[in-house]
């Protein structure tokens, strides 16, 4: 079996960084208007409490196992921004619910797969490696957030929640998988936790998305209509998953090899001031 040689952690200071929203005025489709936008996006933002804090538990497992310093250093970062995250997207959930979204039927069900089946059938390598991989999914989509500030007509408390969160996730997308190839540095493992991550992000973003757009009773012609016009734009393909599995499966990867993307997330962090 190969196993992919580790890399010793950059050196590279991740911040936790604390900044306040205003999310009383956000209006039910604020992304640029658009019913479908608005609602991929949302239901993305139901999965990032949860899913952050079992990548956190995923990681912490192997902490004690972890003997580079600058990556011990690194997770202490790494497990203060996701903390900030899940706090930050549970407040904007308060907004959904005031405007009738019942949502918490759904966060249950995804908490329960999450904590009650994942936590308890997956052993804690598939778990780690799973994190690894979906930290990969969600620094790509931070990428293009940043590179085409594709959130530029969105309300500017979400737009600047998602830069916020999309500049942390470049800063740390490293973290997870330099764990994972220090504890397990397995090529399948690390397909094994691509096929999971990859499976269980697409059903539960599709899900809660549809969830959002039929109870807000969105019609059918419109959001078809919404569908044709992203093209080669839309998440679900070829500028998340597509990228990010192709540039996963090779033997050698590792996430700094992509830099454009780092220098997005610095450009953004100074000119928003939250350097």
């Amino acid at each position: 079996m190969h196993v992919s040689a580790s890399r010793p952690a950059q050196p590279r200071e991740i911040k936790p960084r604390s900044p306040r929203f205003d999310f009383d005025d956000v209006p039910r489709h604020w992304f640029a208007g658009s019913v479908l936008g608005s609602h991929m996006v949302n239901g993305v933002n139901l999965l990032f409490p949860v899913g952050e804090r079992f990548f956190v538990r995923s990681v912490r497992h192997y902490v004690d196992r972890v003997g580079d310093p600058v990556l011990r250093e690194q997770i202490k970062g790494f497990f203060g921004q996701e903390g900030r995250h899940a706090g930050a997207h549970e407040k904007y959930f308060e907004v959904l619910e005031k405007q009738g979204f019942r949502i918490q039927g759904f966060l249950k069900a995804y908490e329960w797969w999450t904590t009650k089946v994942m936590e308890r059938i997956a052993p804690p390598a598939l778990r780690l490696s799973a994190t690894a991989a979906c930290e990969h999914f969600t620094a790509t989509m931070a990428k293009n957030a940043l590179e085409d500030d594709i959130f530029a007509h969105a309300h500017p408390a979400m737009r600047a929640l998602l830069m916020w969160h999309s500049v942390e996730e470049v800063e740390h997308k490293s973290v997870a998988f330099d764990v994972l190839q220090a504890v397990a540095p397995s090529y399948a493992l690390r397909m094994a936790g691509l096929a999971v991550s990859g499976t269980m992000l697409g059903l539960f973003w599709v899900a809660a998305t549809a969830m959002l757009l039929r109870q807000d009773r969105a019609d059918v012609r419109g959001l078809l209509a919404e569908i044709r016009a992203l093209g080669d734009r839309n998440p679900f393909g070829e500028r998340v998953y597509g990228k990010a599995i192709r540039s996963y499966l090779r033997r050698d990867f590792h996430p700094s090899d992509e830099t454009r993307d780092e220098e997005l997330a610095r450009a953004y962090v100074t000119a928003a001031g939250l350097a």
